[in-house]
């Protein structure tokens, strides 16, 4: 396993703190669910916003956020966002559903 250090402000340790206790884990523990769910919420807010602005397909979106694509779907969905298909898309995809 890595080992990092980090510099913290106060405010955050003081708030690190907290939370571990709340937990009733210590400060690695906290920090690394602290990092993996950050890190992950990183890459969905990423994602998201390269979708949106038409820079990536819905497959590429949900390999930036790290989730299949039925899960992306689902984020897309709880998200509002909107279908950055053309209606050629669509029927190219509606053309390969029938195939199967």
């Amino acid at each position: 396993m890595t080992s990092v250090s980090v510099r913290l402000p106060d405010d955050e340790a003081d708030q690190l703190d907290e939370v571990a206790e709340l937990l009733g884990e210590d400060r690695s523990t906290t920090i690394r669910k602290a990092l993996g769910e950050g890190l992950s919420e990183l890459r969905i807010r990423t994602a998201v916003e390269r979708y949106q602005s038409g820079d990536i397909s819905v497959n590429e979106a949900a390999r930036i956020a790290g989730v299949s694509l039925g899960e992306w779907f689902e984020i897309a969905r709880e998200r509002n966002l909107t279908s950055q298909l053309s209606p050629d898309d669509l029927e190219r995809d509606a053309d390969s559903a029938r195939k199967l």
